[in-house]
């Protein structure tokens, strides 16, 4: 195969990849002898240039992509840095697995674990043996197995598969979890390693149906209809990738491991377009689970890292996803054999009326004045496994940008037998024995800020109460303390001190004498739950603290490490170093407590 002679060549640097792009990337691949009948593309994504490069301009930047293989035959993962513009591999290398972690879990890979476990002779016994004699009506999900010091997987590329049964297609497989019962999976060899076989559990029998058509009871009719209409079309422009919207500018990306990505956002204050965020993504989101038994000990998935969240984009319809006068954007990504698959509307770009933004009535006149506030929304959705996430970003009128992420879908089930194990390790459902595991959704939103330049500094600030004394007779002071953070690491939310942090530009002081800047705030919700020298809280550090402040690094875009499927454990962040006149990097953890 001869990687061809033209393809699409992308305005900016930041553009996201288009199919033309993709298809050269692997023939590149290809035509080097990297590529054989076995290989799967785990991964395949733009390498953002230098963004000092991209700040200033610069038109000679070298179009690069990164690219993870694996190899089926041998199970070697090699990555690979391809120069679009010299039409090149610039560098292969192939992973150490034992030490640096593996590839993402293919949709290949997924859908064939179930079949590889399904024809294991030791799970049907198991199967048989709880009294299942359709092993068709088995789901079995597959899912990352984590990383724990278990003699003979390090290594390996491993899933773990619990299973469930669909009686039929309407049925809520997540309602009749097969209890006790987990196949270890060796994605490359296609081997079960181990079947785990605990204590057989009746399978819970209600349906618990969701679907629309067999709900019960009958859905509303008290509702009247809700219509929203722009007579005259939206208020935002989309050219391209750069969306213009009430002095605010964004640029759209979309990476097939974070999924939407917000680049290089501004606002126009007064003809000045003043940036605020270089890029702003969700790095990571992983989900630990507190149940410490022998079947369900090692449930803690990185969405991001091990499913690839943007391979797992919803594609969004029109009336149900978003309401409105409504603009989609597609997303181009590499499917499994490294050829471009299209997300059709994988973002949705809408606008929302959001209440009142300001109103006043002057108690001397009788005069009212009001302002109405909208936002523009920027948003997308996945599914992995029984979960829905979706992920909103909003641009405010009065310059506020927020994220809001919502889990949606099916909680995760397990059997129990024993009442007071389902009442100490779950919430209960139904009257069978059904649980959800306790476990937590920890959203890691990664910030590369650029307040009005590149050397940001973080300001800590706190309200605090002022003690008796000359200056305070009658105890009612209280004032507010701010603390410049000099050095890398992570802090906490505390709700009774309001604390917030101010991402500054200490270069710009605004007409106060105070530098120009940004407050950040974040749910003061439980941070990781897990025992701080557990494996998942080591591998997720991140989520031990609702803020991290690092220096800017492009080889640390992913909180946890570049390839988080099996990763040994790892640091949760480096700190300790000056953070003064540097590219600022925060990291903000905030999550769900599922209980």
């Amino acid at each position: 195969m001869t990687a061809p002679t033209t393809t699409a060549t992308a305005t900016h640097p930041l553009d996201r990849l288009t199919g033309e792009e993709i298809e050269l990337n692997r023939a590149i691949i290809v035509d080097a002898g990297h590529v054989s009948e076995q290989t799967l593309f785990a991964l395949v994504s733009l390498v953002e240039p230098d963004k000092r490069d991209v700040i200033s301009g610069a038109t000679d930047i070298d179009r690069r992509v990164r690219s993870l293989i694996i190899d089926r035959g041998t199970g070697e993962q090699t990555e690979l840095l391809v120069s679009l513009t010299a039409r090149r591999v610039l560098f292969a290398r192939v992973l150490d697995v034992a030490t640096e972690g593996q590839a993402p879990i293919t949709m290949t890979e997924y859908e064939e674990a179930e079949q590889m476990i399904r024809n294991d002779m030791t799970w049907r016994a198991a199967v048989a043996a709880r009294g299942i004699t359709d092993v068709e009506t088995v789901r079995i999900c597959a899912l990352s197995a984590g990383c724990f010091d278990i003699p003979g997987e390090a290594g390996r590329r491993l899933v773990r598969g619990s299973s469930f049964i669909q009686s039929d297609p309407q049925d809520n497989a997540w309602a009749h979890p097969l209890e006790g019962l987990v196949a270890y999976l060796d994605l490359n060899t296609g081997e079960v390693v181990e079947v785990v076989d605990t204590d057989i559990v009746p399978v819970p029998q209600e349906r618990f149906d969701y679907h629309l058509d067999s709900w019960l009871p009958e859905p509303r009719t008290t509702q009247k209809p809700i219509e929203i209409t722009q007579p005259e079309g939206a208020s935002f422009t989309l050219n391209g990738d750069v969306l213009d919207w009430e002095k605010w500018q964004v640029r759209l990306g979309f990476d097939p491991v974070e999924g939407l990505v917000l680049h290089q956002i501004s606002f126009d204050d007064e003809g000045e377009r003043r940036p605020i965020v270089y890029r702003a993504s969700v790095a990571e989101m992983v989900v630990p689970y507190g149940d410490p038994s022998p079947v369900r000990f090692w449930q803690n998935y990185f969405d991001a890292g091990e499913y690839s969240m943007g391979k797992n984009t919803n594609s969004l319809e029109l009336g149900c996803d978003c309401l409105g006068e409504i603009h989609y954007s597609d997303a181009v990504l590499a499917d499994d054999r490294g050829h471009a698959h299209t997300i059709t509307n994988a973002i949705c770009i809408h606008e929302e009326d959001v209440g009142i933004l300001f109103k006043h009535t002057d108690e001397f006149t009788g005069a009212v004045d009001v302002r109405r506030n909208r936002r523009l929304v920027i948003s997308f959705f996945i599914t992995v496994g029984n979960y829905d996430y979706g992920f909103y970003w909003y641009l405010y009128l009065d310059g506020t940008l927020e994220l809001e992420c919502k889990a949606t879908g099916i909680v995760y089930t397990a059997a129990y037998g024993d009442e007071a194990q389902r009442q100490r390790w779950s919430s209960p459902l139904g009257d069978e024995g059904l649980g959800m595991p306790f476990h937590q959704h920890m959203f890691c939103a990664r910030l590369d800020m650029q307040v009005d330049g590149i050397a940001n500094a973080v300001d800590e600030q706190e309200a605090v109460r002022v003690p008796f004394g000359e200056d305070n007779p009658y105890g009612n002071a209280f004032t507010r303390k701010l603390t410049r953070l000099t050095a890398e690491g992570g802090r906490t939310a505390d709700g009774e001190a309001g604390r917030v942090w101010h991402i500054v530009n200490p270069d710009k002081p605004n007409r106060h004498g105070f530098p120009v800047g940004y407050e950040l705030r974040v749910p003061d919700e439980p941070t990781m739950m897990a025992a701080e020298d557990s494996s998942i809280s080591k591998r997720a550090g991140f989520g031990s603290k609702h803020m991290w402040l690092t220096h800017f690094d492009a080889d640390e875009r992913f909180p946890s490490g570049t390839y988080r499927t099996r990763t040994p454990v790892r640091a949760p962040s480096r700190s300790g170093s000056s953070s003064s006149d540097r590219s600022t990097v925060t990291t903000s953890s905030c999550g769900r407590h599922s209980r």
